[in-house]
């Protein structure tokens, strides 16, 4: 199962939480992006519906493929 970190990092002169190279919205303090990101962390494990989901792989093949709205990953945050 996959795991994401959201990392609770200082941002253009605020706070901001980021995953891999996204970073969200900014906040006035250390304290308000580190509830925002467990907030988010934890709508990112909620199971959702089973989906169709296409993509276009590296070689520009197209796939269609079900996913499983409880394939969710687990999250954790890191201050």
């Amino acid at each position: 199962m996959a795991r994401i970190t959201y990392e609770v990092v200082e941002h253009d002169g605020a706070w901001a939480y980021r995953v891999g190279d996204v970073y969200s919205e900014t906040f006035p303090s250390h304290d308000a992006a580190a509830e925002a990101a467990e907030r988010a962390a934890a709508a990112h494990e909620q199971a959702g519906s089973d989906e169709t989901i296409e993509y276009e792989d590296q070689s520009g093949t197209w796939h269609e493929e079900r996913a499983s709205g409880d394939a969710r990953p687990q999250t954790d945050v890191k201050e």
